[in-house]
């Protein structure tokens, strides 16, 4: 025996009572009162444990509790030590530092403590108390802000059902893939925010992958890593953005694993997302990859017209500016990148309103459009602009052609030079040429003229616009 066991043993006594109001008298009987205080320095603490079974059920299951309690009694530096007998009736022992492996069981249910601490750090072990963990959530993903459609449906309604059964339904993971700005973070916090509103008893963490390795990274410099991986054990449910980034990192991978097994069988919840589908993934171990396929893998695609206009007009609503209808439909049938670039371009939109107090037409749309978001536009001539405004005009080709002046067809005569000139490369003389046999200074008249009109008389103006979504279709 060592000589500090006697001066030591009633603070150990007073740890495993503790201990004692935390675990089942099974778990205590079977897991803590064989264990034996050896010696401590001040700074190491030794306990003698049957074998070796013991010190990795111990760090499986209990240092979350165990350890608060031995830096509490013993003091925060303390370092913990196991000592297992030899095989040999030698008496001798053998010590066993903490493993620096992490474990793959199921955690052990505690009895629950009314107070409560609150985490940020994943580095502070939170010990017996129940913990509440800052959920990194963003409030405005919510499901109800997330528009359906045919582009996202499933995805949407099975996170509604894993929300309804975190844990318990075959989506788990669910493994939610697509590419950038499609709406995957948006669904994923949604759901953790549906989970947060239905179980508030439930632990829900919401973090990039990026996050995740710069904390890792940190743990490893800091001698952490049992804290680091101990830490994301006790979440219910984990959501992990961007799991694409785990590539090419396999001391990453190893610790992401144990926390993805653990979690997995203790019946909590995950989420990933990704710009890719699991089979498309380099450079991460093959059994992560069979285990990211254990659950749905789900699909966002670029919404259609339909589900774009709807989440244009969704996101009109939060902003102070009336849009008309028109400007709505324009954007949905141009812009046909994916949902940030609608967003870029409403506030690109609003800014150009506010500021410069312009109206918010088409046409400020088309202009601001082409600097901020890449705007669908296909090759328009001379001819199919005549035919487009002889139909909407009423007016037939040949007397678009002729030498008559009447009022309506030298209107549509001027509107052809208008949008000619703005929707095609033609040289001035050659828009006059096409249309009417006209010089180049009637085609800058005819422009003027539409242009002015355009801004005193909505009714004109609307009718261009209509003319111009007819071009552009």
């Amino acid at each position: 025996m060592f000589g500090n066991t006697q001066k030591y043993s009633a603070v150990w006594q007073d740890c495993l009572s503790r201990v004692r109001e935390h675990t089942s008298e099974d778990e205590f009987s079977r897991w803590f009162a064989p264990i034996v205080l050896l010696d401590f320095d001040g700074t190491t603490l030794k306990l003698r444990v049957p074998n070796e079974s013991y010190v990795s059920h111990i760090e499986k299951n209990y240092i979350p509790m165990l350890r608060p309690l031995i830096q509490n009694l013993f003091g925060a530096q303390t370092r913990l030590r196991y000592a297992v007998p030899k095989a040999e009736a030698t008496g001798e022992s053998a010590s066993v530092p903490l493993s620096a492996a992490a474990d793959i069981t199921q955690i052990t249910s505690f009895k629950e403590q009314t107070n409560t601490a609150n985490i940020k750090n994943p580095f502070v072990i939170p010990g017996i108390r129940r913990i509440v963990i800052d959920s990194q959530l963003n409030p405005a993903y919510t499901m109800e802000s997330f528009i359906e459609g045919d582009c996202n449906r499933l995805v949407r309604s099975t996170g509604i059902s894993v929300s309804l059964q975190p844990g318990s339904t075959p989506f788990n993971p669910l493994y939610i893939f697509g590419g950038s700005g499609l709406g995957k973070t948006h669904v994923a916090q949604a759901i953790g925010q549906e989970v947060k509103r239905r179980f508030p008893g439930l632990q829900v963490l919401y973090v990039s992958m990026h996050k995740f390795q710069a904390q890792y990274t940190t743990a490893v410099l800091n001698k952490e890593v049992n804290d680091f991986i101990h830490f994301y054990q006790m979440v219910d449910v984990l959501i992990i953005d961007d799991i694409q980034e785990l590539s090419g990192k396999p001391s990453t991978q190893n610790a992401f694993f144990n926390i993805f097994n653990h979690l997995q069988l203790a019946g909590k919840q995950l989420i990933l997302t990704s710009d890719k589908p699991p089979v498309e993934l380099r450079d991460i171990e093959a059994r992560l990859l069979t285990r990211f396929k254990w659950g749905l893998s789900g699909e966002l695609t670029v919404p259609d017209y339909e589900t774009k206009v709807k989440i244009i007009r969704s996101k009109i609503q939060r902003l102070s500016v009336p849009i008309p209808d028109e400007v709505v439909l324009f954007l949905a049938e141009n812009i046909r990148a994916n949902i940030r670039e609608i967003e870029g371009a409403l506030a690109s939109l609003v800014a150009n309103a506010q500021f410069l107090g312009r109206k918010v037409t088409v046409s400020l749309a088309r202009e601001i459009l082409k600097v901020y978001v890449a705007v669908h536009r296909k090759e328009v001539s001379i001819e199919t602009i005549r035919k487009v405004v002889c139909d909407m005009m009423g007016v037939s080709p040949e007397s678009f052609s002729s030498n008559r002046r009447t009022r309506e067809i030298a209107q549509a005569r001027q509107i052809a030079m208008y949008l000619s000139k703005k929707h095609t490369k033609a040289p001035l003389t050659a828009i006059g040429s096409a249309i009417g046999g006209k010089n180049h200074a009637t085609v800058l008249h005819s422009c003027k003229q539409v242009a002015n009109l355009m801004e005193t008389d909505r009714a004109f103006r609307l009718q261009i616009e209509e003319i111009e979504r007819k071009i552009a279709g």
